[in-house]
């Protein structure tokens, strides 16, 4: 299929409209060698693909010879730019299974990282690695990206190879369901990055922020909160976005091409001549709309980028409390939230790193927001009634963010007090 106009953006949007709401999670892993916490190189990291392979039934992804990445079914491992390995699960029915699907990864990577002499973290930031002694992989898209990015976002290269997050993706039922949920997202980004505030530490020392992860973000080339993401967004304004935002390449007969600045809209008008002129296609989109590194971001569904990685106690807590806001109370949350100001979301976005639980918007700090809306979360997963075998609901995984809100102290603050 050829991209020839907005209203076939539009309608591969709409082609994701679904008529049940699955959850979807992406988490990402430093892998340090176990004496030394250095960085672990490529070669240590296909090592691990490989035991992930031969031990646990995963398949090879390669790019040129080079083994960069596993699928299992629906599920993939694939490799960030300093060798974090991103798990992409499967699109399931609950957290119960979202979390188990989690679990069952993690405790196949112990397996074999403790073979090699690896260990895992999963936190926002590399706590003690300079960004020059960080190994890259030989994954294509990476070279190109390393050499483009700082050229408009002077972190976008400790973002790149110092940086881990927690993506949660979820469905929306309409158009209009769309609406609500974009800007319902948009709206929490500064409660996103206060509460799950996890990347204190940078080099061994106190970054002087809570999510020093969220910082970088923000300095980062392509990302950001736009503030017509405040708006009301539909998918024509999310499509016109897209199209005038920058290629960062074109990938044509295996290889990734640099785009000289171009934009999408100048791909769909026929005037990429590094392309000889060509139309667009769907892979061509998907890989645009794939590079657009925003806090929230449209595809076939909605992908919340905001929060940093977490270890198990917090892990599955993310995706809980945002299933239970925007599935089941999406127009109440959407009421708390209604007397925001776009100004004021946009200085909490910027505070929030540095002042976590303690920003403020509207008078109100996230702490008392937060509390507010944990409370609905709750209900709406209480509303949700999915059971595990021991017949717990889905509000078992809320109790971080409980003890987070009730202690007033985010992870971040907890590591600052060890390290201290």
């Amino acid at each position: 299929m050829q991209i020839k106009s907005i209203e076939n953006i539009i309608n591969y949007f709409n082609q994701g409209i679904k008529k049940n709401q699955l959850i979807g999670v992406e988490n990402e892993k430093f892998l340090f060698e176990t004496n030394t916490n250095l960085r672990a190189n490529y070669i240590t990291v296909k090592k691990v693909l490989e035991l992930l392979k031969n031990k646990f039934g995963w398949e090879e992804i390669k790019e040129d010879e080079n083994l960069i990445g596993l699928k299992y079914n629906e599920k993939s491992i694939t490799l960030e730019p300093g060798n974090q390995i991103e798990l992409a699960g499967d699109k399931l029915e609950n957290i119960h299974k979202v979390c188990s699907e989690s679990h069952s990864f993690q405790d196949q990577l112990e397996v074999v990282c403790k073979e090699i002499g690896l260990k895992t973290m999963s936190i926002g930031y590399d706590p003690f690695t300079k960004l020059k002694d960080v190994p890259n992989n030989p994954k294509q898209r990476y070279q190109l990206m390393t050499n483009e990015m700082p050229k408009n976002g002077k972190l976008s290269l400790n973002m790149m190879y110092q940086t881990s997050g927690t993506q949660i993706n979820l469905d929306y039922l309409s158009e209009n369901d769309f609406k609500k949920k974009f800007k319902l997202i948009s709206y929490l980004t500064p409660l996103a990055i206060g509460i799950f505030a996890n990347s204190a530490i940078v080099e061994n020392k106190p970054s002087g922020f809570l999510s020093y992860r969220a910082k970088v973000w923000q300095n980062t080339s392509r990302g950001g909160l736009p503030e017509i993401f405040l708006e009301n967004m539909d998918f024509e304004k999310y499509a016109d976005f897209a199209i005038n935002m920058p290629l960062l390449f074109i990938f044509k007969k295996n290889q990734h091409i640099y785009a000289k600045g171009k934009k999408f809209k100048d791909f769909m008008d026929e005037k990429l001549s590094e392309v000889d002129n060509q139309l667009p296609t769907l892979k061509d989109l998907e890989i645009h709309l794939s590079t657009i590194f925003t806090e929230v971001r449209l595809k076939k569904y909605l992908e919340i980028r905001s929060l940093d990685a977490c270890e198990w106690d917090c892990h599955c807590a993310g995706p809980a409390f945002y299933t239970g806001l925007v599935y089941e109370k999406l127009d109440e949350a959407l009421d708390v939230v209604k007397n925001w100001k776009n100004n004021d979301i946009l200085n909490a976005y910027l505070d929030a790193p540095k002042k976590g639980l303690k920003t403020e918007i509207n008078n109100k700090s996230i702490l008392n927001w937060g509390k507010i809306l944990l409370n609905l979360s709750n209900e709406g997963l209480l509303m949700r009634n999915h059971k595990d075998n021991k017949g717990q609901n889905e509000t078992v995984f809320l109790k971080n963010v409980e003890y987070i809100l009730k202690e007033n102290k985010t992870k971040a603050e907890k590591a600052l007090e060890i390290l201290n």
